[in-house]
């Protein structure tokens, strides 16, 4: 067996209840392999896990993605070896660790030209991103591209792919350093929401002209706004909820804006055989590679300092991405 450790749940609530613990990790079972951890992504599913918003049994682990080493290999894997580097983002939770064991089939073995800390701050954002410009709504060029929060880690992505894409891409932020980030991005346009007139100001940014698709990942505080932008049959895709979840509402209102598509979808189901998993990687480390997308690491802390990065999150003093060293 091998020593581990790893952060674990009894309970929900703020950062100090996360506890790490040490165990005998043992040799992978059928299917799986064991991987030496190098860096553990940080998401802000994470917290919503965490304080029970979204909850899961306990006890439990938290974290959906890290990048590691394979150093075992169990019964019946045929495409992997020790010494693989692979990422991962959806191979059940528990990626709060130095080392586990991970089904085969969840894995992705990292292109040479990607490094294990940069897999960690990318993946699980650009999977995300990968899906919503090319499933949810499919961007082309022409399109009026809003992002909100595009100064947080899946936004610049986001707002990069889009723009690479050919869309003019108008983002927002909660504060005018964070729109000089969204900016750097790739956005052509940003705008600080939260100044009481954002939603006529994105309007005027695109020449009065309104939204083929809006991302939200605010939620909250955003949306009924994100309904004003969006032109007739465009999309709200509503993918996040930072500030907070949004009301119940009377769904003839969609009608009333202009017969708007809304949807809130999520990258699970978009990756959920290996087929799929497999090949939007590749689409992912495609548009990595060709330089669509890059990730921006805000903040490292390491899993010692698992409460600083939380609190930092929640606090949103942070940009761009938060990656956990083991």
């Amino acid at each position: 067996m091998t020593q581990a450790l790893a952060v674990q749940l009894t309970e929900f609530g703020g950062p100090e209840v996360m506890k790490r613990v040490s165990f005998e990790l043992p040799p992978p079972g059928s299917g799986d392999v064991q991987i030496r951890q190098t860096a553990i992504g940080f998401n802000y599913l994470d917290v919503y896990q965490r304080t029970g918003r979204y909850p899961l049994p306990t006890p439990t682990g938290l974290g959906h993605e890290a990048a590691g080493v394979v150093e075992a290999v169990g019964p019946d894997v045929g495409d992997l070896r020790v010494g693989d580097r692979v990422v991962y983002m959806n191979a059940g939770i528990g990626a709060y660790a130095d080392r586990r064991n991970v089904p085969a089939a969840k894995l992705v073995k990292l292109p040479d030209g990607m490094a294990d800390d940069v897999a960690a701050a990318l993946f699980f954002k650009a999977m995300t991103a990968q899906y919503l410009v090319k499933t949810t709504y499919r961007v082309r060029a022409g399109d009026i591209v809003v992002v909100h929060a595009a100064a947080g880690g899946v936004g610049q992505i986001l707002s990069a792919w889009a723009k690479a894409l050919g869309a003019t891409v108008i983002g927002t932020a909660g504060s005018p350093a964070k729109c000089e980030i969204a900016r750097a991005a790739g956005c052509d346009i940003a705008i600080d929401y939260s100044t009481p007139d954002w939603v006529a100001r994105v309007i005027d940014a695109s020449g009065g002209k309104k939204a083929h698709v809006v991302y939200d990942s605010v939620g909250r505080s955003t949306f009924d706004g994100s309904l004003d932008i969006a032109a007739p049959f465009g999309y709200v895709v509503v993918y996040g909820a930072a500030s907070g979840p949004i009301p119940p509402f009377d769904i003839d209102l969609l009608n009333r804006k202009g017969c708007l598509f809304l949807t809130r979808p999520s990258v699970f189901p978009h990756n959920a055989t290996v087929d799929l998993l497999r090949a939007n990687a590749r689409d992912v480390f495609d548009a990595y590679e060709k330089g669509l997308i890059r990730a921006q690491i805000g903040a490292r802390f390491g899993l010692q300092d698992i409460e600083r990065a939380h609190i930092a999150a929640e606090s949103r003093s942070t940009t761009g991405a938060i990656v956990i060293t083991p």
